[in-house]
């Protein structure tokens, strides 16, 4: 069952400190230019903690995780990070203009403690694989800090939105919490600490099983340190505080949930060949060159429009943009080690079989990233072929209905698979495990 529970969170003091200079996208969304940014704008920025700089002069005993544990330490001291007075959990309202559009829409969610379970219980489900290098990097932050700061984004389904009318009421009032982020999404909290509402919503989330959305390195990240704790106490305490997880609860049948795409880039293939590509990807779809000086409609238009009837790619070389759509029978073939969930996926077929199978790029290679570079915003997915990358591959987004089946199957998909978008704001609540 999913055993949620309220907690004491810590939270900015919004009279010391403009919580639009604190608050940050999370760890993994922060660019280089944005970690600078977040640094300048205020000593207190969040930023200084879950994903600090280097320095020259770093030890094992002195580092961006000790670091990130004295911050923590000075910021309960002086007030900046205060803790609420009683336990509650928490409504969280992101309201947003869906990218490409100027569609306004908003996704409603509850920030709450969960149980952490392992995979094999059958309660919580990922949906892509995790890298070793990101799990180590914050569970070094965890124990050093003995904290969570950013939060874990989890799907549960409930179709008759029960879980939303319990809390709803509640967002009548003016959120503790109101904030516009640089993405200009306004995000808005609001504290309940009423045990009738609390109860109900324990009560109607026993029977769910939880989808991570976002957060996959982060919550077996909970997962190892929850079983390092064990190992090391032997006390079988259930309820102690590592047994739990913050996380962000969202209907997966919300109206608000957005997927975006994300479009590869191939670069730097010293002996790619535009026309052998065309080719060797000629036995798996069908090809049809774009010209937009003739078509009234953008490429990423045309694209959606094919996606409507199956799998569908575009293409972008320096000569031009080029259409490719699936041919069923042939990609069955070339992808029958995969499931018939999974081989109907744009991002399964484009890994397995442009990347892999025309392009010669190994799944070793794709996970580290040689050769293939990510790109939320088609147009700058154009402007790198532009600047001498060598394809770009337009992609619609996954649809959530895929996603839930893959995940409740057991199966994972290939990395950047999924966008949800907007992102969850890291320290809007943190969960202290001390």
């Amino acid at each position: 069952m999913a055993e949620i529970i309220p907690f004491k969170a810590l939270r900015y003091d919004s009279h010391q400190v403009k919580l639009e200079d604190v608050l940050t996208q999370p760890y993994d969304k922060i660019t280089p230019e944005m970690q600078t940014r977040y640094y300048e704008r205020s000593q207190h920025n969040l930023v200084r903690i879950i994903l600090g700089k280097p320095g020259e002069t770093d030890t094992d005993t002195f580092n961006v995780y000790t670091r990130a544990s004295e911050y923590l330490h000075d910021w309960r001291s002086a007030g900046i990070l205060k803790q609420d007075s009683e336990p509650g959990i928490y409504a969280y309202a992101e309201t947003f203009t869906v990218p490409g559009t100027r569609d306004l829409a908003e996704r409603l969610g509850l920030i709450a403690l969960c149980r952490i379970h392992d995979y094999a219980d059958g309660m919580v489900f990922r949906h892509e694989q995790t890298l070793a290098k990101p799990r180590a990097d914050r569970l070094n932050l965890l124990r050093a800090t003995r904290a969570h700061f950013g939060q874990i984004f989890m799907l549960y389904s409930d179709p008759q939105s029960t879980v939303e009318a319990l809390f709803k009421a509640c967002m009548d009032e003016d959120p503790d919490i109101s904030v516009l982020d640089e993405y200009e999404t306004l995000h808005r909290v609001w504290r309940i600490h009423d045990a009738t509402i609390i109860q109900a919503v324990q009560r109607e989330m026993q029977e769910k099983k939880l989808l991570i959305a976002d957060g996959h390195h982060r919550y077996e990240t909970a997962l190892a340190y929850r079983n390092e704790q064990r190992a090391a106490s032997g006390s079988g305490n259930l309820n102690a505080p590592h047994e739990y997880v913050m996380m962000t609860l969202i209907p997966m049948e919300s109206k608000g949930l957005v997927i975006l795409p994300t479009h590869r880039i191939v670069h730097g293939l010293p002996s790619f060949d535009r026309e052998q590509m065309l080719e060797r990807a000629g036995r798996f779809f069908d090809i049809d060159r774009i010209d937009l000086r003739t078509e009234n409609r953008s490429a990423t238009t045309l694209l959606e429009q094919a996606g409507a009837n199956g799998t569908a790619f575009v293409a972008v070389t320096r000569q031009g943009p080029y259409l490719m759509r699936a041919k069923s029978s042939a990609v069955t073939e070339a992808l029958g080690e995969f499931s018939s969930r999974q081989r109907g996926l744009d991002v399964v077929q484009l890994h397995g079989i442009l990347l892999e199978r025309v392009l010669g790029i190994s799944q070793e290679a794709i996970r580290n990233q040689d050769h293939v570079k990510y790109e939320r915003d088609a147009f700058e997915a154009i402007s790198w072929v532009r600047q001498g990358a060598n394809v770009a591959f337009l992609m619609n987004p996954a649809k959530i209905g895929q996603v839930r089946e893959i995940a409740f199957a057991g199966e994972v998909l290939p990395q950047k698979s999924t966008d949800f978008y907007p992102k969850l704001l890291s320290g809007l609540t943190i969960y202290a495990l001390d």
